[in-house]
């Protein structure tokens, strides 16, 4: 019977002992919490996902989903937002409409890092994917140019 009982409290303690760490009660999930409690103030919707690296956290503001990117040490990585072409700063919606008439738009995020932003396009045809990335925010580069395989 006290093996049975043993046993019994063993598993509540290692159980109670994962969901502690699972719900992330490390000093490095307070500090990046913290900090994008700071960063982002009236914000809906947080939901977290904590890697060993960084954090995601994922909240809605001002009615768009975004997402913000945080060191172990609380600092600030990146945020990122998924957005329409139309918008885009201008200078960047003339060169799509000139030089990929025959390409068709598969995602588009913009990307705020380092005090600069930058914009990921994704371009799509039949025979080829292309990834863009802004140099500022008049001039496309490209990122990456991968040919599909016909079957």
């Amino acid at each position: 019977m006290k093996k049975y009982i043993v046993t019994i409290a063993a598993t509540i303690c290692f159980g109670l002992s994962a969901a502690l760490a699972s719900n992330g009660g490390g000093e490095e999930t307070k500090l990046m919490k913290s900090s994008f409690e700071r960063d982002f103030s009236n914000v809906k919707e947080v939901t977290w996902d904590i890697q060993k690296e960084y954090a995601k956290a994922k909240f809605t503001l001002n009615n768009q989903i975004m997402y913000a990117y945080y060191k172990p040490s609380g600092e600030l990585m990146a945020v990122v937002r998924y957005m329409l072409t139309d918008h885009l700063p201008i200078d960047l919606q003339m060169q799509l409409k000139k030089n990929y008439t025959g390409y068709w738009v598969s995602d588009l995020f913009e990307l705020a890092a380092d005090n600069q932003t930058s914009y990921y396009l994704s371009l799509e045809n039949g025979e080829e994917t292309i990834v863009l990335q802004s140099s500022g925010m008049n001039q496309w580069t490209v990122y990456k140019r991968t040919r599909k395989v016909v079957m």
